[in-house]
Formats: structure tokens, C-alpha cells, sequence
């Protein structure tokens, strides 16, 4: 990782539409894009495969340092196409259930120990806008520009229902609600790494805000900066 390359980071919970600012903030600036989570939801489902057990945190490791990971740059509806092993996996990761899978891998120190190298290698120039719930805290954490996006757990539950519905995908709104509060809780609570904002981040609560409310306030942020 190189002190030159300026880094952005997006951290919040699932639902506050960390992926599509991200790519659009992304896209604006002409810079390189880090979907921290699909890294994890990647695993996840690697570990599926190979039948790796959710409480091996050595084999989860082992094989987290042996994933080969990349991503193909997308729009809007899909910021990042995630690549395993040279296979798309977009679709197979972004199920509820292998979101669960992930929130629950990534609690162990010596899977996001075995991922850190990995997501240090995504920083090159211009720069990186980085995704995530640690990008801030512990992976980048001497980062130019620190965002953290935050929702009610209603809102967000009602966007992850409409994008689930929109792709024809069917789903029960007060099962995402109470999968939600459930992944907050864990996220939040981790030993490792634990869903916070960093000190000198930029609070944004998105839950009356459209996308280009949002943008606007972090591209107000960006320009401050210098960026």
C-alpha cells in the first residue's frame, strides 16, 4: 500500500447504500473501487463449496488467503461484478443467506488478518474509494476522507425488499427486518473489528435521503478536502 494513493472510504451496515455511492463517487472521481464486502460474502461462499465449516476459523483462513479474487467494474444497479477462481459470482453472493454466512466469518481475527493483504492490494493510482464496515477503522485508517453512512433498520429492510422484488427475487419484509437487526448486532459487538465509526469520519444518515442527497453531501466532503 502506498502513502501517495489517495484513499476514500464508505463504511456503514448493510442497506445504507454504501455499494452504489461508492460507485458513483468512484466513477466521478475516475478512481478505483474496493467492495470490501463481497470479499467476505466471496468467502462465504467459497467455504460453501469446499465445505469449510463456519467455525473453523483456521481452515476459513486457509482458504481466504488462497482465494483468487477479481472484480469487473459494473453501473448502477451492480457497482462491481465479483470474479472467483475466473468465474462471475455476482448473483450466487448477494443472497441473504450468504450475506449471513459472511457476517458470521467475519467475526474471526485470522480471517480478516488473511484478507487485510488482500484488500491493501486493491490501492493504486489515482486512488481508492473504499466499501466496507472497517475501511475507516482498522484497513485504511489513514485514509484523506473517512465517510460513514448510517439508516434506520425500517429503511433499510424496505430497500433491501424493493431490490430483492425488482430482480424478481421473492422475500419477506419482516424476515430481512429481523436479519438486519440480527447482523447489526454481530457487526457491532465483534471482538475484531466491530461495526463503528472511525473518530474523524463524516456521519451521513441516508434514511430520508435519495441518491443524489447523499452524493451531494459526500462530494461536499470531497472538494473540502481537496480531493
Amino acid at each position: 500500500m502506498s502513502n501517495s494513493v489517495p484513499v476514500i472510504t464508505l463504511d456503514g451496515p448493510s442497506g445504507v447504500g454504501k455499494g452504489t455511492i461508492a460507485w458513483h463517487l468512484a466513477t466521478k472521481l475516475g478512481w478505483h473501487l474496493l467492495d470490501s464486502g463481497a470479499l467476505y460474502r466471496l468467502l462465504a461462499l467459497a467455504s460453501k463449496q469446499q465445505q469449510v465449516a463456519l467455525d473453523d476459523e483456521q481452515g476459513l483462513a486457509q482458504l481466504a488467503s488462497q482465494m483468487d479474487v477479481s472484480f469487473r467494474s459494473g453501473d448502477e444497479s451492480c457497482p462491481v461484478y465479483p470474479l472467483l477462481n475466473g468465474v462471475a459470482v455476482g448473483d450466487e453472493i448477494r443472497n441473504e443467506n450468504c450475506g449471513n454466512r459472511a457476517s458470521q466469518i467475519a467475526r474471526y481475527p485470522g480471517v480478516r488478518s488473511a484478507l487485510l493483504g488482500l484488500q491493501h492490494g486493491f490501492v493504486s493510482l489515482p486512488g481508492l474509494v473504499a466499501d466496507g464496515r472497517d475501511m475507516g477503522t482498522v484497513v485504511f485508517p489513514q485514509a484523506e476522507l473517512k465517510i460513514f453512512l448510517s439508516a434506520s433498520p425500517e429503511a433499510r429492510a424496505q430497500r433491501r425488499y424493493k431490490q430483492l422484488r425488482d430482480k424478481g427475487i421473492d422475500a419477506s419484509l419482516p424476515r430481512l427486518s429481523r436479519e438486519i437487526v440480527e447482523r447489526d448486532e454481530r457487526d457491532r459487538n465483534r471482538a475484531i473489528a466491530p461495526l463503528i465509526p472511525a473518530s474523524d469520519a463524516i456521519d451521513i444518515d441516508t434514511t430520508t435521503l435519495d441518491i443524489e442527497g447523499v452524493l451531494a453531501r459526500v462530494m461536499a466532503a470531497v472538494q473540502q478536502r481537496g480531493l
